[in-house]
């Protein structure tokens, strides 16, 4: 009697049948996670850069101006306490976009979200997120209706 008479196994072309099968599902799958964590990720800043603007009318209420507002980066240019974090999300982890005060008078402002350069949210077709005192909202890359959630 030959010893491998009663072995079973795998074939090396059902092994590569499997190999294929993984290959298209993981092909198919990937690209719908990234939308995903790209659209949720967007979502959370959306979420930040409202509260920015609440407590851009928390300035005004105390203060009687927007200006002289600033993130926690400083990026107005002047010298003013800390009105909100400087990325998104605010607590801190993995940045993906950076906050600012894009323009700021006593009566007006502008605020955006800048996708970080490299980060993962650079490929989102949305780009720059803005938003102002009126509740205006835009996007630089894509419709208010589709960027803005």
């Amino acid at each position: 009697m030959h010893p491998y008479r009663n072995s079973r196994g795998f074939s090396l072309i059902e092994l590569m049948v499997v190999v294929v099968i993984i290959g298209i599902l993981a092909a198919i799958a990937y690209p719908s996670y990234r939308s995903h964590v790209i659209k949720t990720t967007r979502a959370d800043c959306e979420g930040a850069l409202v509260g920015f603007a609440n407590a851009m009318e928390r300035r005004f209420t105390e203060t009687g101006s927007y200006l002289g507002a600033a993130t926690a980066g400083g990026n107005t240019g002047a010298p003013a306490a800390t009105t909100y974090p400087a990325q998104c999300p605010i607590d801190g982890s993995n940045k993906t976009y950076d906050l600012k005060i894009s323009a700021a008078t006593q009566t007006t402002y502008t605020l955006q979200a800048v996708p970080v350069a490299g980060g993962p949210q650079a490929s989102d077709v949305c780009g720059t997120l803005a938003l102002d005192q009126t509740g205006a909202k835009s996007a630089s890359g894509g419709t208010v209706t589709t960027c803005w959630k």
